[in-house]
């Protein structure tokens, strides 16, 4: 069964019906700025649906590199709050955590090593909430998962 996890300040994870949800640059909504479109666990570039644009999926508690299934192709396995690079579990290899609509670096739990924070599905740079320090935009709700997808696809396929 997929665990879902729902925060209460910025109601962006939930359960996703299939529909495709598109994350933009910063604030806008335009088409043209889609960085790119999430479709049952699928990240793909920009608003594809081709499967050869398919930069990373979720399969289970895990993102995988584009298409594959291998255990050497994980980037990322999400424990609880913590997001593991690879397949390890070990709290050295915790690349970030998320608690309360925040990403922490490592397993810190400091204001000042916030990365991230998430308010009305919006992804704002460490702890702004400035409109001029958004990340990137998603119009839908994502499982913690598939958010994790998402900051990969755009941390570093871009």
């Amino acid at each position: 069964m997929r665990k879902v996890i729902f925060f209460f300040f910025p109601l962006i994870f939930g359960f996703t019906a299939s529909a495709q949800i598109k994350v933009y640059k910063g604030t806008s909504t335009y088409s043209s700025d889609v960085i790119c479109t999430v479709k049952d666990g699928k990240v793909f570039k920009k608003t594809s649906s081709y499967s050869s644009d398919i930069l990373c999926h979720v399969s289970g508690n895990k993102v995988y590199k584009g298409t594959s299934g291998y255990s050497s192709d994980v980037i990322y396995t999400i424990k609880n709050k913590a997001v593991y690079k690879g397949t390890s579990s070990y709290s050295s290899d915790i690349e970030f955590s998320i608690d309360d609509g925040r990403l922490f670096k490592g397993t810190s739990s400091y204001t000042s090593d916030i990365i991230a924070t998430i308010r009305d599905e919006k992804v704002y740079k460490g702890t702004s909430s400035y409109s001029s320090d958004i990340e990137f935009t998603i119009d839908g709700k994502l499982t913690i998962e598939e958010f994790v997808a998402v900051w990969y696809a755009v941390k570093y396929c871009y």
